[in-house]
């Protein structure tokens, strides 16, 4: 199959294309390569042995990725590309808007103009806001607290809108909790440039002596240990469900929102013991104010995607810490 990738580069979408291309599909990654690194699509093609198409476009860009869609004919899109920092979306809530909404669109319209009718959509829990009850279905009213979030739901009603103006259309809408880890090659993983949004990374970072401490936003939360619990996923069990996604689009038109996530939550102190233990580095921290936009707890509940996607999530705590620690040591070999 011919599957076209926006943000194909990126931590997601280049573990994702590295799964498409095992399992024989022909990929074209449509990346600005503004936040990944030039050498990505080698790495990719280092680890699946075939190489993806690449063509460096904006997706916000409508004439340049009208034309790549309509020159590669893709059969099915998987979209990540987009801004994903709640505390930056938050400070900037325009350019995330611009880029999120306003990409999403231009990348719809350019389908439509490709008579591309297939597509898997990278959305958030982040639409669910501060949850009335966890783990959080699929039918939870949508309350997002931030302008990520809100970018977000906005693309995902855009997305139910055209699939009712076109009955032909299959769409899902993946709601990802947190994704971490890396693939096991070392090859590919999360490399934010300047300070790191999410929380695996600066943890990383600060166990690899690159930054002195991290900061834990708030200690008095209701959860066991007062910081927030999040359900967190590895990268790969992710990309699996986006090529079970792919499948379900085959079969089941119209719109449809999955969470991607384990049902089991970690707080932000535990993800710090577990990755001094996969580290064995210590990783030293200060406790500061609650971050605006954040939730106390956000979990799965994964039902759905065990029954439509014949997916679950297979690995553990320890495989998300031990493979970001390796491709974090990777990188420090790399820039020695």
């Amino acid at each position: 199959m011919r599957v076209a990738v926006t943000g194909g580069a990126g931590y997601i979408g280049s573990h994702t294309v590295v799964e498409l291309l095992e399992e024989g599909h022909e990929v074209l990654i449509l990346d600005s390569f503004a936040n990944a690194a030039p050498d990505v699509p080698d790495r990719i093609t280092a680890i699946a042995g075939h190489a993806p198409r690449i063509v460096r476009v904006d997706i916000t860009d409508a004439p340049a990725l009208t034309a790549a869609l309509q020159e590669f004919a893709p059969e099915a899109v998987l979209h990540f590309a987009g801004l994903k920092a709640v505390g930056e979306a938050v400070s900037n809530p325009l350019e995330y808007y611009r880029v999120n909404v306003t990409g999403s669109l231009v990348l719809l319209q350019a389908m439509q103009a490709a008579k591309c009718r297939r597509l898997v959509f990278s959305s958030s829990a982040t639409v669910y806001g501060d949850p009335d009850q966890v783990p959080i279905p699929e039918d939870h009213p949508l309350r997002p607290t931030n302008p990520y979030g809100h970018s977000k739901r906005m693309i995902e009603q855009v997305i139910e809108d055209w699939g009712v103006a076109n009955p032909e259309i299959a769409a899902v809408n993946l709601r990802y909790f947190n994704p971490v880890g890396a693939h096991a090659s070392a090859q590919i993983g999360e490399a934010p440039s300047g300070t790191p949004n999410n929380l695996m990374p600066y943890v990383a970072q600060v166990a690899a002596g690159q930054r002195p401490r991290l900061s834990i936003f708030g200690d008095d939360y209701d959860t066991p240990d007062g910081t927030g619990v999040r359900d967190y996923i590895h990268v790969v069990d992710l990309a699996q469900a986006h090529l079970a996604a792919l499948g379900l689009t085959a079969t089941a038109p119209g719109v449809q929102a999955i969470n991607v996530g384990t049902g089991r939550g970690y707080s932000v102190l535990e993800m710090v013991r577990a990755f001094e233990g996969a580290s064995g580095k210590p990783v030293p921290f200060d406790i500061v104010a609650r971050r605006p936009g954040d939730v106390a707890t956000s979990l799965a509940n994964p039902r759905r995607a065990a029954d439509r996607l014949n997916w679950t999530a297979s690995r553990d705590l320890d495989a998300m810490c031990e493979d970001a620690w390796r491709w974090q040591s990777y990188l420090l070999r790399k820039n020695s």
